[in-house]
């Protein structure tokens, strides 16, 4: 019925657009009794409209969406959480101490005194009297009341209630079971053996000869001539003539001590490490997880809403103010003044100054540093590796199919007539076809 209205509403909306007048539709004639040929049995629509003038008509095929809703299965991944257990080795750090002696210069201190002597001057205050006569007012005081009347507006509350409507929502909760298939992790350990090469110095003696550089020391005599020196000598066949002559001094022994080196051939012995690599088998110890297939029922919980109306009194407050008339008493105070003679005695202080000489035990303090041996601990850290399965938290997606309803554009070809002959229709203004449009034919 929805698709038979559509075409209908089509076929209307096509005759308002086009250029073509109802004259083609009626006939020539204008009237209705010239429909025969278009409300004819034949059920094309483009045959009543173009009518007895199809010659100038031409058909446009037009394409039109439609709204369809279609149900569908979609998958929806729920997440679950499983707790894996896992070995691992963890490092344990110990802390060990051992002694260790150390030295210390400790300062000791030592309180001495000495006496000082010193003068001071000390006050000697005394009090003394003296009277005094004076005149004084003195004030009397009275109070005193009067009657006041005065008007208060006294709020009278009044608490009513009204109902008021309102929903409520109620999850309603459902524990549901689904069997999940979960791997867990068995550990197996396995004792192997390794081959570790490890080296070993030993000791290998030798002998060799070592060339040394030496020598001794050799002394040696030399003669140093001695210097030639100027002489005056007197020629021995004339003694007044004094002539210059040159003699050498005599020379000098001199004795050094002179290195002379040699090579020493020595035969030493050494004693030297020669490294040696050997062989062991050492045993460790393998750890593998093996899995394990186990199905578990895992719970999951649906939660649906239900709407319920309830009804509550909320309360409210109506206030209304109240006149009230009270009387009250405001005080009020009367003073007299009273003239009194009085004696009173006044204190006066006087103060003289005397000279006192006082001894008093001055501190020092000596210090001399003592040595002292003390004894502290002294921390190290041993690592040894330890065994330790711990669990792991791991989330993975579960799939379920779940049914949803949407909506989606379906096409569906609507046939649209065109004027093609250039004399345009003849209008008419006669009143609409009796006949009604014939039903469109599905395209679905």
């Amino acid at each position: 019925m929805n698709r038979f209205m559509l075409g209908v509403a089509a076929a209307v909306v096509l005759l308002l657009d086009s250029g073509t007048s109802m004259a083609g539709l009626l006939g020539k004639s204008g009237f209705p009794g010239g429909l025969t040929s278009a409300c004819s049995a034949c059920g094309d629509f483009v045959a009543a409209r173009c009518g007895t003038e199809s010659q100038c008509c031409n058909v446009q095929q037009e394409v039109v969406w439609e709204q369809e809703q279609y149900t569908c299965t979609k998958t929806v991944y729920d997440q679950c959480t499983e707790t894996v257990p896992v070995t691992c080795m963890k490092n344990v750090y110990e802390t060990c101490f051992r002694d260790e002696c150390y030295t210390v210069c400790t300062p000791v201190y030592e309180t001495c005194y000495k006496t000082c002597s010193y003068t001071v001057c000390k006050p000697v205050y005394q009090t003394c009297y003296r009277d005094v006569t004076c005149k004084v007012r003195k004030p009397v005081y009275q109070t005193c009341y009067r009657d006041e009347c005065y008007t208060v507006c006294k709020p009278v509350y009044q608490t009513c209630y009204r109902t008021v409507c309102y929903n409520v929502c109620k999850p309603v909760y459902q524990t549901c079971y689904r069997d999940v298939c979960t791997t867990s992790w068995k550990t197996e350990a396995q004792t192997c053996f390794k081959d570790v090469c490890y080296t070993v110095c030993k000791p290998v003696t030798e002998c060799r000869t070592v060339q040394e550089c030496g020598g001794e020391w050799v002394t040696e005599t030399r003669c140093i001539p001695g210097p030639i020196v100027e002489k005056c000598v007197t020629d021995p066949c004339n003694p007044c003539v004094v002539r210059k002559v040159r003699v050498q001094c005599p020379g000098r022994t001199v004795c050094c001590r002179k290195w002379v080196p040699k090579m020493i051939t020595k035969t030493i012995t050494c004693t030297r490490m020669v490294p040696e690599v050997c062989h062991k088998k050492v045993p460790y110890t393998v750890c593998r997880q093996v899995p394990v297939q186990c199905v578990t029922k895992v719970p999951y919980t649906t939660c649906s809403f239900v709407t319920e109306t309830c009804q509550k009194q909320v309360p409210y407050t109506v206030c209304h103010m109240q006149q009230q008339t009270c009387t009250r008493k405001i005080p009020y105070t009367t003073c007299n003044w009273i003239e009194e003679c009085i004696t009173r005695k006044v204190p006066y202080t006087t103060c003289r100054m005397v000279s006192e000489t006082c001894t008093k035990q001055v501190p020092y303090t000596v210090c001399r540093m003592q040595q002292q041996t003390c004894t502290r601990k002294v921390p190290y850290t041993v690592c040894r590796q330890v065994c330790e399965t711990r669990h792991v938290t791991r989330t993975k997606c579960v799939p379920r199919q779940v049914c949803v309803t949407m909506t989606r554009c379906v096409p569906r070809v609507v046939c649209r007539p065109v004027q093609t002959c250039a004399a345009p229709c003849v209008e008419s203004t006669c009143a609409a076809p009796t006949c009604a449009a014939p039903a469109p034919t599905s395209t679905n």
